[in-house]
């Protein structure tokens, strides 16, 4: 029996989601139909601008993305240490700027005179809503919800727009997350729609990449764009906030698993491998196997066997599941 989404999302387990969203029956979100020859890659824009906007109002971060034709990719961070910091007149503020919010709540943030039974009753609503803007499902309902209306609209339409609720799985350790991240921005080389990251259009590789390119010539970091979780460098103490990974590594491992795809040689591995391959301890066949497979070969979560086993219990298991394809 599948299990309810809130025992698939587990802040103790993991703070990284993978999210898939995908068009019921032959409804296209972007891309041209070839039989009608309708073109709908406008629509690549509508659900970036929306999701990078959702990003810098709810307390969940965007890692990596991609566009694809009739579906999209997303990698998630809950940010806890940023809703915990919130005042509460900018949770009620963000809140607002996404739903209709109440009288209560439009008075506090206008500083009028409320009583103590009201004051109540907003620190009630300070603490639900602080909650909902960590809430996945909450973002993916919101973003999928405004591209199905507007899509609707379009087509002149009514009904499903989606196929359903969107699928997620559970990244439990720094290999998952890099494995799957590669995943999403590589989607477009692998559907033969762009022959480098850097041309993947609508993923989040190549705004990096576009970012990138401004970079000061006088040794500093590479400019990184302010919509996506930062890639901060290699684990260390004390840790700054965001990818445990550094950002030119990743462009680099991008571009060599890129390479490997587009040549489809089966068993050809090349000798100079990437450093952070080694680093995370990922054997070379695994991972691209993974970059080529990650949503099938992993159902509800992804990651290490050791990093399954540990976190049984967040994820309210008694015992190890049908895990697939290990990382390493």
């Amino acid at each position: 029996m599948p299990k309810p989404r809130s025992a698939q999302v587990s802040i103790d387990a993991t703070p990284y989601y993978h999210c898939i969203s995908r068009c019921v029956r032959r409804a296209f979100l972007c891309g041209i139909d070839v039989q009608t020859g309708v073109s709908y890659e406008h629509r690549r824009g509508w659900v970036e601008q929306k999701m990078l906007k959702l990003g810098q109002v709810f307390c969940i971060d965007v890692c990596a993305y991609a566009v694809m034709s009739n579906h999209y990719h997303v990698v998630l961070h809950i940010n806890t240490q940023q809703a915990e910091q919130l005042s509460n007149k900018a949770v009620h503020a963000r809140w607002q700027s996404l739903f209709k919010g109440n009288h209560l709540s439009a008075r506090f943030l206008r500083d009028e005179p409320m009583t103590d039974a009201e004051m109540t009753v907003v620190n009630e609503l300070t603490d639900t809503w602080r909650s909902r803007l960590m809430d996945i499902s909450l973002f993916m309902r919101v973003l999928n919800e405004g591209i199905a209306r507007e899509a609707n609209t379009e087509d002149q339409c009514t009904g499903r727009f989606w196929e359903g609720r969107f699928k997620s799985q559970a990244l439990l350790d720094e290999q998952a997350l890099a494995a799957c991240m590669a995943y999403v921005d590589l989607n477009p080389i692998r559907a033969s729609m762009a022959e480098t990251p850097e041309q993947s259009e609508f993923t989040s590789a190549q705004k990096r990449i576009q970012k990138t390119k401004t970079t000061p010539t006088n040794g500093t970091e590479a400019h990184q764009p302010k919509t996506l979780f930062p890639f901060v460098g290699n684990p260390r103490q004390p840790m700054p906030e965001g990818l445990p990974f550094k950002l030119e590594d990743y462009l680099q491992l991008l571009d060599w698993t890129g390479r490997c795809l587009r040549e489809d040689k089966r068993g050809a591995i090349p000798a100079n491998l990437p450093p952070i391959l080694k680093r995370l301890n990922i054997e070379p066949k695994n991972w691209l196997y993974s970059a080529q497979h990650f949503e099938k070969s992993f159902k509800g979560f992804a990651g290490k066997l050791d990093s399954l086993k540990q976190k049984l219990p967040d994820l309210g298991y008694q015992r190890i599941p049908n895990v697939g394809v290990l990382l390493t």
